[in-house]
C-alpha cells in the first residue's frame, strides 16, 4: 500500500551521483537534487520519506522514523548519513544501554590521581540511533540535553556538540515486545515524526532485484553533499518568502490543536501542540517550498508537512483512543476546520 503523501516535489534529474569535489563548496540546488536522484536509487518507493530527510536535513532538526521491521528505515538514515561529507556515528538503542555508552563518562586514572573525560559517540554531527524506543528512560533522558541544547554535561564541565548535530532515529511502534513508550517531552525535541508505510507490489519487486545486484557490488558510497556547507545553505533557505499570512495559518492550525472549536474535537484531546510545534512547521514548510524550487511559501507546503509536524506533539484523549483515533486522524479534521489564506 503506498503512502498517502508518497509524492515527491522533486523531479529526477538523470544526474549521476558524483561528489560536489570540495568541503566547503556552496550547496546549489542541484547538488540537493543529485542527492535525492542518489537516495532514490538506493531506497526504492519512499519518495514521501526521502524529502522528510533532506528538510530534516536542511533544517537541522532531529527526525524520528517510525514503522514496523524491514521498511528500511535504517537503511534510509545510513545511506543519507553516508552521501554527506561530515562525521557519523550509530548507536543500536538495547534496554540494557547506560546514559555513559551514549554520552561518555569519566574514567579515573591511578597513575595521576585524576578523572580524564571519555566521550561517547554522541559527539558526532550525525547520530544514528536505530530502534530509540528499545532504550529505557534514563538514557531517553541523556538525550535530552543534547538534542535541544546541543551540549552534553560530564561530570562538572559541559561540552559543546560538533555543528551540525542532529539525531536521526527509528523505533518500532509501541505494540512490538520489548519497547518503551518515548516520553512527551523526548517527542516534542524531534522536528518531525515520519511514519514510514509498506511499498507498493512493483516497488518491493525493484526492491527484491536491487539488493541482489548490490551483493555483487563493491562501490564506495559517493560524497555528495558537504556538512560544512549546511549552515549558509539554511540562510539561503530564509530567503524564501513567507508572508504573514502563512504565519497566521500555521499559528491557527496550532492554536486549535489546544482548544479546537468543534466539541467533539475537543473530546479527543489530552494535549495539544506548544508553540514549539508552530516555529517547527515554519521552518518546515519554507525549507520545503525551497527543496520544490518556489520562491514563496504556499499553504500546500504548510499542508503536505503539518501531519509530520503535528503527529507526535497531540496526545489523543481516552475517547479517541476508545475509538481507535489516531493522532493522525485528529489532525486531518482540525486542518478542515482552519479557512486556507
Amino acid at each position: 500500500m503506498d503512502h498517502p503523501h508518497s509524492k515527491s516535489g522533486f523531479h529526477a534529474t538523470g544526474a549521476s551521483p558524483e561528489t560536489n569535489g570540495a568541503a566547503n563548496t556552496p550547496i546549489s540546488q542541484q547538488d540537493l537534487k543529485r542527492l535525492y536522484d542518489y537516495l532514490s536509487s538506493r531506497i526504492i518507493g519512499q519518495s514521501y520519506l526521502l524529502e522528510r530527510l533532506l528538510v530534516g536535513l536542511l533544517t537541522g532538526g532531529h527526525l524520528l522514523l517510525e514503522g514496523v521491521p524491514g521498511l528500511a528505515k535504517t537503511r534510509a538514515l545510513k545511506t543519507l548519513a553516508d552521501a554527506i561529507d561530515t562525521s557519523m556515528n550509530r548507536i543500536q538503542f538495547t534496554p540494557d544501554l547506560l546514559p555513559s555508552d551514549v554520552l561518555g563518562t569519566e574514567v579515573f586514572r591511578p597513575q595521576t590521581g585524576t578523572f580524564e573525560i571519555r566521550k561517547g559517540p554522541i559527539f558526532t554531527n550525525i547520530l544514528l540511533a536505530d530502534e530509540i524506543n528499545r532504550a529505557p528512560a534514563k538514557v531517553q533522558s541523556a538525550l535530552l540535553e543534547a538534542m535541544q541544547e546541543r551540549t552534553v554535561t560530564l561530570g562538572e564541565e559541559t561540552y559543546t556538540l560538533p555543528k551540525p548535530f542532529f539525531v536521526l532515529a527509528t523505533q518500532n511502534p509501541i505494540e512490538q515486545e520489548g519497547t518503551y513508550r518515548l516520553p512527551e517531552a523526548q517527542l516534542d525535541r524531534f522536528l518531525m515524526k515520519v511514519v514510514v508505510g509498506y511499498p507498493s507490489y512493483e516497488d518491493e519487486l525493484k526492491i527484491v532485484q536491487l539488493v541482489a545486484q548490490e551483493q555483487l557490488e563493491t562501490e564506495e558510497v559517493p560524497k555528495i553533499i558537504s556538512g560544512s556547507a549546511l549552515p549558509a545553505l539554511r540562510n539561503e533557505i530564509m530567503k524564501v518568502y513567507l508572508d504573514e499570512k502563512i504565519d497566521r495559518y500555521i499559528v491557527a492550525l496550532v492554536h486549535e490543536t489546544r482548544k479546537p472549536k468543534d466539541k467533539e474535537l475537543a473530546s479527543l484531546i489530552e494535549w495539544g501542540a506548544s508553540p514549539r510545534a508552530s516555529i517547527a512547521l515554519r521552518e518546515c514548510a519554507r525549507t520545503l517550498s525551497y527543496l520544490r524550487g518556489k520562491e514563496f511559501v504556499t499553504p500546500d507546503e504548510v499542508k503536505d508537512i503539518a501531519p509530520d509536524v503535528l503527529r507526535h506533539r497531540i496526545l489523543p484523549g481516552f475517547e479517541a483512543e476508545a475509538r481507535d483515533i489516531t493522532s493522525d486522524d485528529i489532525i486531518s479534521s482540525l486542518m478542515k476546520q482552519i479557512a486556507v489564506p
